[in-house]
């Protein structure tokens, strides 16, 4: 003979899912004067907020009376949604901001560093002018790290040319030169190192910043 649904041989609820139905069962009886969408809402939304607590315990089977205790008896449920908030417990987490992955260096941004920082030796002032030029086109970095690039750079180099004229005027040797040179070179390999930072960043500038 053919078992009915409700014949001695169905499987009974294990009393952990009877708390849990009682709970819902409490909770609709005590909701049953909201509107429809918002008694459905609160009614999916502890329902689904006890299964997730359930299945992330060490034992999803287990007692899930606290649980229950954490969500409070359905009448204070119930009367949290006549006021037209949810409990805090059971919002859904903002969700959070995600962090910008590092921007790509472009090949440009690299040959203006390597003009600037390496260039200068070969040729000091013309190779960091270029670097500068191509660095200023690059949003990569603020217009303070690109005023301050050029200061560093720009001011050993007339630094350099006065001490230049200086020992032409007075008659200077060559250790005058060799002053020259290693100021040009310093200030504009700093400048670079200042700017070295930026190709790891996780933000650009608009143009104007």
């Amino acid at each position: 003979m053919t078992s009915g649904p409700y014949s001695s041989d169905t499987a009974p609820l294990a009393h952990s899912d009877v708390l849990v139905l009682d709970y819902l069962a409490a909770l609709w009886a005590a909701t049953e004067d909201l509107e429809p969408d918002l008694r459905d809402e609160l009614m999916t939304t502890v329902a689904d907020y006890i299964a997730m607590r359930r299945a992330a315990g060490a034992d999803p089977q287990g007692d899930p009376s606290p649980v229950l205790r954490r969500l409070g008896s359905p009448e204070s449920l119930a009367a949290a949604a006549r006021r037209g908030r949810m409990p805090a417990h059971l919002r859904r987490p903002v969700t959070q901001v995600a962090v910008p992955a590092p921007v790509p260096s472009s090949g440009t941004e690299y040959a203006g560093l390597a003009l600037l920082a390496a260039g200068t030796v070969v040729l000091p002032v013309i190779s960091p002018l270029a670097g500068l030029l191509l660095i200023s086109g690059s949003p990569r970095w603020s217009a303070g790290q690109k005023t301050a690039a050029w200061v560093l750079t720009a001011g050993p180099v007339m630094l350099g040319f006065a001490l230049v004229l200086a020992a032409i005027a007075f008659g200077g040797g060559p250790e005058a030169l060799v002053v020259a040179y290693l100021m040009m070179v310093g200030g504009a390999f700093v400048a670079g190192l200042s700017l070295l930072p930026g190709l790891s960043s996780r933000r650009t500038y608009p143009q104007g910043y």
